[in-house]
């Protein structure tokens, strides 16, 4: 609570982000920038899946004409996510981007102060911070080799190049793909620097299932410590499947409610229906009911309407199809060949 009394807001093109305001899901275009049509149809599935800000990769000035072409038709803040060189930053603003992602520490000091002045003029937002990737052998020498102090070293150093500059208006990052080391350097990027919004998340975390268990186990530590104003899922799949996941997250931990939340029974010998046929079945139908509503589909009458009694409405099978219920309550049957009504009536019940 002190920590978010503390904390400053910082505004991404009418995105608010910081103190008093949720926790945003954010993703990156996994489409080349130079790709327009391709960005396009990813910007609109984020879109659709609540993606809050969207990071772009902006490698060379080649690039520029594409970057705004990105910026006039999406529907998201973008940040520009740029490495070294400081006419690239300078390009992104002019641009129009209202945010970009930097590390202050390796560009030029004359080419950061231009930036830094841009920024401060466009009100922009400037990302900082270090990954396991990103660490050099001064800051891990000077941690002892201890990682997760050195990834709050490369913060720190970042912090005060951009404060001696007058510039605070900072989003601050440290990861790795460790969970350990990302928590630890979090700790000490949180407790040192309260006043700033914080990104989170694991780097690399991998492909699903092994990237969403490392995500949801890093990120969920943190988020439970009070750490953390925005985060990505980061996974070897489409973006729209980060953003879904960092929802997921966000409700399984009580700290958001936006979509619908399916809790299932894993199945065994007694089930009277195909649980997860049955989830895969209904789950486009889900997407009409209220954002928080917490649906069950449960194998048997066992595991039916008394286990799954928090949900607001549910399934169990039974010997001769299912019954529905609300908060626990049997509220009504459906028969074996009237399957394919469930998703529309639990719409209909709520």
């Amino acid at each position: 609570m002190e920590m978010q009394s503390q904390k400053k807001s910082v505004n991404i093109g009418g995105l608010e982000i910081g103190k008093g305001s949720p926790i945003r899901i954010e993703s990156m275009l996994k489409t080349p920038v130079t790709d327009i049509d391709g960005c396009r149809q990813e910007l609109k599935t984020l879109k659709l899946e609540g993606c809050e800000l969207v990071r772009v990769a902006f490698p060379e000035m080649s690039c520029l004409q594409s970057l705004k072409a990105l910026l006039e038709i999406s529907e998201i803040p973008i940040m520009a996510d740029i490495h070294f060189d400081a006419k690239l930053a300078k390009a992104a603003l002019e641009a129009g981007c209202m945010a970009i992602r930097i590390n202050p520490g390796n560009m030029p000091k004359g080419g950061l102060a231009d930036v830094v002045r841009l920024a401060k003029e466009k009100k922009a937002v400037i990302r900082i911070g270090s990954n396991s990737g990103s660490l050099n052998n001064v800051q891990l020498e000077q941690a002892m080799g201890n990682k997760a102090k050195a990834l709050f070293i490369a913060v720190q150093e970042q912090v005060k190049i951009l404060e001696d500059m007058g510039f605070d208006d900072i989003i601050l990052s440290s990861k790795s793909t460790s969970i350990a080391e990302t928590i630890n350097a979090n700790l000490l990027v949180s407790r040192h620097f309260p006043q700033y919004p914080v990104h989170i998340g694991m780097t690399e975390a991998g492909a699903i299932p092994e990237g969403l268990i490392k995500s949801a186990a890093g990120i969920s530590l943190l988020l439970m410590q009070g750490i953390g104003d925005t985060l990505r899922i980061s996974l070897s799949a489409p973006a729209s499947e980060e953003v879904r996941a960092g929802y997921a997250l966000l409700r399984s931990l009580g700290l958001r409610k936006r979509g619908v939340e399916v809790i299932s029974c894993p199945a065994c010998g007694r089930r009277r229906l195909d649980v997860s046929k049955l989830v895969e079945e209904i789950r486009p139908a889900l997407k009409d009911l209220p954002d928080g509503t917490v649906v069950a589909i449960m194998g048997c009458e066992v595991n039916g309407p008394r286990e799954a009694m928090d949900a607001d409405i549910g399934v169990a099978g039974t010997p001769n199809g299912v019954v529905i219920f609300k908060k626990g309550e049997v509220v009504g049957h459906l028969g074996e060949e009237e399957m394919e009504k469930i998703g529309s009536l639990f719409k209909d019940m709520l």
